[in-house]
């Protein structure tokens, strides 16, 4: 049995990234290579984001998707980085506290044994 933070590790941080990196370029106006530093990740990592090649699960749930717009927001205008990070895992608890963490382990396993 995972922790609940593993969980969130594995399955929701990825998500919130892969959102807020589509959020940033799209909605924005972020290069890759923008996002990439406002986020504190690698282009390759962006890139890969933005193929489906991380984070792969699509966020379904309206509300988890609604704040994560609000953050993007939050996060293009953000002053430093740890303004940005500290969003980040806001969003996270957030999303986890929603539930989504439990749905998205029963996407992956047919159950919620992560949990």
């Amino acid at each position: 049995m995972k922790a609940p933070c593993e969980t969130s590790m594995w399955y929701v941080l990825p998500l919130v990234r892969k959102a807020l990196v589509r959020a940033l370029i799209e909605e924005h106006g972020h290069t890759q290579s923008q996002a990439a530093r406002r986020l504190g990740l690698t282009s390759a990592a962006v890139s890969q984001y933005i193929a489906g090649k991380r984070g792969g699960l699509e966020l379904r749930d309206r509300r988890a998707l609604k704040k994560i717009k609000g953050a993007a927001k939050r996060v293009a205008n953000a002053d430093d980085e740890t303004a940005v990070q500290e969003e980040i895992c806001r969003l996270c608890k957030r999303i986890t506290a929603m539930g989504v963490a439990e749905e998205l382990a029963r996407r992956t396993h047919g159950c919620s044994r992560c949990l």
